[in-house]
C-alpha cells in the first residue's frame, strides 16, 4: 500500500480564483504566475486548468518549454529575462516574452540584433520604483525605449513594469510612492503596464494598470498578515493530509519524540500521523499547531520528524488507526500553520516533496 500522505488539488478552486482576480481587475488582463511548478502545485495541471489566462509568467525557461508541452499557446513571459546569449534562440523557438532589467541583457540584445529582423522579441522593460532587487532606474526609461526600439530583433511595441516591495501592508505609504514614481517615468512613453502582484491584486485597486501578475492568490493562499485567502474570496487550491497509523495510550510523565520534548500531564492517546518535514511539513512547526483528525480539531504535541507526528486525542474520542488527518486545506487555512512555523504559505506549499502522491480533485 503506498503511503498515505498526499495533496489534493482541487481544480474547481484554481478557476474560480482565477475569476475572482478577474473580477477584482475588470480592465486588467491576467498574467498567472506559475513559477516555482506552480507554487508547488503542479505546473502542467495549473497552466492546462488556468489556460483562459491571458498570459503564463515563469522563472525559468524550462518551466516554459513544460508549458509548450502540452499544447498551451499562451503567451509566456520569462520574469527574469535571459541569462545568456545562448537563451534567445530558445525564447524565439518558444516564443516568450522577456523581460529586461539590467544592461547585460541590453548588451546580449545589441550582439543579437543582426539574425533576428524577421522574428523580433516581445520585451518587458522593468524599472525599479524601490524594491531595489532587479530593474533599472525609472529616470532611465526615455533613454531605454529610444535604445531598445532602436534594435532590429525588438519588437516596437515594448512593455513596462515593477514590483512592489510592501503591497501586502494595506496602510503604508511606500506602495503610493513606487506607484508614482511608475508613473512619473512613464509620463510620456506609450506601452503596456504592469505593477500589481496578488497582494497588490488584493487591497491596491490603483495599481491594476493593463495586466496583473497574480501569484499566490490562484492558489487561493493570501500572505496578508492575519488574513487568509478565504477572507479575500477566494479558495485553496491544495489539501494536504495523510492518516493515522498508530494509536499510543499514554500515562501521565510519559515522554513522546525526539528530545522529550512533550512530558504528557495525564494519562490520554497519542495519535501517530504518517507525515513529516521529509513530506514538506515544517519542522519549525510548534506544539500546539493545529491538525484535523476525523474533522476534530487537534495538535501536534512534540517535535516533527522527518516521517512522523504525534498528535493529541483528548478531543477525537473516535480516532483510529486509518482515520484521516489534514494538515491544511478547507476549515484549516495553509496560512494558519505558516504563522505557527514562523513562515509563509508560499513557502510550505513550494516545499511539498516529491514522496507526496498529488491527486486531482
Amino acid at each position: 500500500m503506498s503511503r498515505a500522505t498526499a495533496a489534493s488539488i482541487s481544480h474547481d478552486a484554481l478557476r474560480h480564483n482565477l475569476a475572482e482576480v478577474r473580477r477584482r481587475a475588470p480592465n486588467s488582463r491576467v498574467m498567472a504566475v506559475v513559477k516555482a511548478d506552480a507554487y508547488g502545485h503542479g505546473l502542467e495541471r495549473v497552466a492546462t486548468t488556468l489556460r483562459d489566462a491571458d498570459a503564463f509568467g515563469v522563472a525559468a525557461l524550462s518551466d516554459a518549454e513544460r508549458i509548450r508541452s502540452v499544447g498551451l499557446d499562451n503567451r509566456i513571459v520569462l520574469l527574469s529575462g535571459f541569462d545568456e546569449p545562448a537563451d534567445l534562440p530558445i525564447m524565439r523557438r518558444l516564443k516568450l516574452d522577456a523581460v529586461v532589467h539590467c544592461d547585460e541583457q541590453l548588451r546580449m540584445l545589441e550582439l543579437d540584433a543582426g539574425d533576428s529582423v524577421s522574428d523580433p522579441l516581445r520585451l518587458w522593460v522593468k524599472l525599479d520604483t524601490g524594491m531595489n532587487r532587479l530593474g533599472f532606474r525609472p529616470e532611465r526609461a526615455a533613454e531605454l525605449q529610444q535604445r531598445l526600439r532602436g534594435l532590429s530583433n525588438v519588437h516596437l511595441d515594448l512593455q513596462w513594469m515593477s514590483h512592489l516591495a510592501r503591497s501586502d501592508e494595506f496602510d503604508v505609504p511606500s506602495t503610493p510612492e513606487q506607484l508614482a514614481a511608475f508613473d512619473a517615468a512613464l509620463r510620456d512613453i506609450d506601452g503596456d503596464r504592469s505593477l500589481a502582484n496578488s497582494a497588490a491584486v488584493l487591497g491596491w485597486p490603483a495599481s491594476h494598470r493593463d495586466w496583473i501578475r497574480p501569484g499566490g492568490a490562484l492558489y487561493g493562499m493570501s500572505v496578508v498578515d492575519g488574513k487568509a485567502g478565504a477572507d479575500f474570496g477566494l479558495q485553496p487550491a491544495m489539501s494536504l493530509h495523510t492518516r493515522l497509523i498508530a494509536v499510543k495510550q499514554v500515562r501521565a510523565g510519559d515522554c513522546v519524540g525526539y528530545g522529550g520534548a512533550h512530558v504528557c500531564d495525564r494519562e490520554g492517546r497519542i495519535g501517530i500521523a504518517a507525515i513529516g518535514y521529509g513530506d514538506g511539513y515544517p519542522r519549525l512547526a510548534p506544539a500546539g499547531t493545529p491538525v484535523l483528525v476525523d474533522g476534530k480539531v487537534s495538535r501536534i504535541v512534540g517535535r516533527v520528524s522527518m516521517d512522523l507526528m504525534a498528535v493529541d486525542l483528548d478531543a477525537c474520542p473516535d480516532a483510529q488507526v486509518g482515520s484521516p488527518v489534514l494538515l491544511w486545506g478547507g476549515e484549516l487555512p495553509i496560512e494558519t500553520i505558516a504563522s505557527a512555523a514562523g513562515t509563509i504559505s508560499y513557502e510550505l506549499a513550494c516545499g511539498i516533496t516529491r514522496r507526496v502522491r498529488f491527486i486531482d480533485a
